[in-house]
């Protein structure tokens, strides 16, 4: 999704379906109304960030789960550099806003 530069814009585990089989359990996006286009690392690494905060806040204990996405993410995307590195700019901003308020 990420490599033809559609971002998401509402990535979170609640627009995540699987599809079985359980051997070889699909994975199907849905609700795709905040999506657009866009090729920003930035965006991406918003996008993952969400999913990152959805991991988190309504999964717990499953940080192991989010780091296996994104040793995936990593392998899997072309682009992937660029948006790992934002995704950490991201995860910055977003402590220091949290600390603030």
């Amino acid at each position: 999704m990420h490599d033809d530069d559609l971002i998401h814009g509402d990535l979170t585990t609640s627009n995540m379906l699987l599809r079985p089989p359980v051997e070889e359990l699909d994975l199907v996006l849905i609700d795709f109304g905040l999506s657009f286009i866009s090729g920003l690392p930035e965006d991406k690494g918003v996008d993952l960030y969400v999913l990152e905060k959805a991991f988190l806040s309504t999964h717990p204990n499953t940080d192991t789960l989010f780091e296996a996405l994104l040793k995936k993410y990593s392998t899997t995307s072309k682009k992937s550099s660029p948006v790992i590195k934002k995704l950490d700019e991201v995860r910055l901003r977003g402590r220091k806003r949290s600390m603030v308020g």
